[in-house]
């Protein structure tokens, strides 16, 4: 079953897991209030489309009124074949890079965390590592160690203590919430000084 996304939200932020300032929207005046004239991301969230952007429920830098009322016209008609829907909207991230970290269930080894180049990448260049939980400080690093991308993912080590706290959260979750089966955050679009998390996806 998918959770519910401010619920799965709700829980990152009790592991001080940060993740961008969302909201959800009924109307295009909602999401025109949300927006605070300052570009937005609209989604469509249903548990029937599960990847967003291959079937384009994801519309990017709405900036203002009218491309919102399109945008949220749009994802309504999209709708009305995947109900139950609703709509997100949320503020844009900042440029970085993007990566995917979560975990999940196996039924050998138990709650697994995992790490890796995020978006297109990370079908295209299976470059990510994996440990299972729960997880220390040296175990966070060497997972960024062993990424092929650990320059690009760290910033050429300026953000590994930063990383490693991230995983080490995500670590605690999986661990202490047995019914979680997966949990998938990606993008995270990490900077030398934080990470924003786009998206959130809890199966339990």
């Amino acid at each position: 079953m998918l959770w519910d996304y401010f619920k799965a939200k709700g829980l990152l932020d009790r592991y001080g897991i940060k993740s961008i300032e969302s909201r959800y929207v009924e109307s295009k005046d909602d999401a025109v209030y949300f927006s605070e004239g300052k570009p937005i991301v609209m989604k469509l969230i249903s548990e029937r489309q599960l990847h967003k952007s291959k079937a384009g429920l994801v519309k990017l830098g709405l900036d203002d009124e009218k491309s919102i009322a399109k945008a949220y016209q749009e994802l309504t008609s999209k709708g009305r074949n995947t109900r139950p829907y609703k709509i997100i909207a949320q503020k844009m991230a900042g440029s970085g890079v993007e990566a995917i970290i979560g975990g999940r269930e196996d039924p050998q080894f138990g709650k697994l965390v995992l790490i890796g180049l995020g978006g297109i990448y990370v079908e295209a260049f299976k470059d990510f590592a994996l440990r299972v939980c729960p997880i220390k400080e040296q175990d966070a690093m060497d997972m960024l160690d062993q990424l092929v991308s650990r320059d690009v993912v760290t910033y050429k080590g300026e953000s590994r203590k930063m990383l490693s706290r991230l995983l080490i959260n995500v670590s605690k979750l999986l661990n202490e919430n047995q019914e979680i089966k997966e949990l998938d955050l990606n993008p995270v679009i990490l900077r030398k000084d934080g990470y924003d998390i786009v998206d959130i996806r809890v199966l339990q």
